[in-house]
């Protein structure tokens, strides 16, 4: 074998294996021929004219995301930061638009971002800037689109992702939020407050009606108990003075037993012989009689004025 062919051989290999070349997938190759345009390939192993034809450039397919942010000034006189991202690709169709047209694309896109952005936020203030972010991101999509797609990029999607105030803007809207929040939370204090002493007045107005009702029960039956003792005597040959004065006696009685077992109960005085029942009975009756005939006389009187 001659050593002088080595070389050549290898030469010969290298500028073989350079004929080769693969492109990845959702990727667009660009051959130039002599530095003229020549063709795009697609993903797979491609082959090319060795030292003739080479691979200037190549382009990515996919979808790519560019964040811009731009400080502008709103219509109150707030400065305020927006980021704004842009969701783009390259056309198939117009892959050499896309490399020959523009050389720098991001710079494009920036520059008609920032364009659309301070010009529509200068017309809002910063409340409609939160509350029409939408709005924005469509008019910059609108753009861009009528903008970039003469160079073969396509605009998928524009989205204000973050919108940021100067930070004395911040510390006063967070001051302003704080007292609407104290303000809600006193309401309901308040509220809370107002009804608990509705429900507490409602509860005592129920436990005296209650009480009120016990009670008259409660003489209801001492006046049907009453009753029943007196028939019963009256069934023994008592009358009913005598049953009265006996049923007042025993009533008396049951009157000390019961103040005097309470340990805590006041000093209390109390005629204890057995004819202060009758004299209590017969002062009651004296009383009663009395008021029966004042009653009567006023009745009396007040029909003679009539007839007069």
């Amino acid at each position: 074998m001659n050593f002088y062919l080595i070389p050549f051989i290898v030469l010969g290999l290298i500028i073989l294996i350079s004929s080769f070349f693969i492109v990845k997938q959702q990727t667009a190759a660009i051959i130039e021929r002599f530095g003229r345009f020549q063709s795009i390939r697609q993903s797979g192993l491609q082959l090319k004219i060795p030292l003739v034809d080479k691979v200037a450039g190549r382009l990515s397919l996919k979808i790519q995301q560019l964040d811009v942010i731009v400080e502008t000034k709103t219509l109150d006189d707030v400065f305020v930061r927006l980021k704004v991202s842009v969701q783009y690709r390259v056309l198939r169709e117009k892959v050499y638009d896309a490399f020959y047209k523009l050389d720098y694309p991001h710079e494009q896109i920036t520059s008609y971002v920032f364009d659309v952005v301070r010009a529509e936020v200068p017309k809002m203030k910063l409340d409609d800037v939160f509350v029409k972010k939408d709005d924005i991101a469509l008019a910059v999509k609108a753009e861009l689109n009528d903008a970039m797609t003469e160079y073969g990029f396509d605009i998928i999607k524009t989205l204000v992702t973050d919108i940021d105030p100067d930070a004395q803007v911040k510390e006063a809207m967070n001051r302003i939020n704080a007292s609407e929040r104290e303000k809600t939370a006193a309401q309901y204090e308040g509220d809370a407050a107002r009804i608990l002493i509705v429900e507490k007045a409602k509860a005592e107005a129920e436990s005296k009606r209650l009480q009120g009702q016990g009670i008259a029960d409660q003489r209801r039956e001492i006046a049907r108990g009453l009753e029943e003792s007196v028939e019963v005597l009256n069934k023994v040959g008592i009358n009913s003075q005598e049953a009265s004065a006996l049923i007042v006696v025993t009533q008396h009685y049951d009157t000390l037993q019961a103040i005097g077992q309470e340990t805590n109960s006041n000093l209390i005085l109390l005629p204890n012989s057995p004819q202060a029942g009758s004299n209590m009975l017969n002062d009651m009756v004296a009383s009663f009689t009395a008021s029966n005939q004042i009653g009567e006389a006023m009745k009396n009187t007040s029909k003679k004025n009539k007839n007069e």
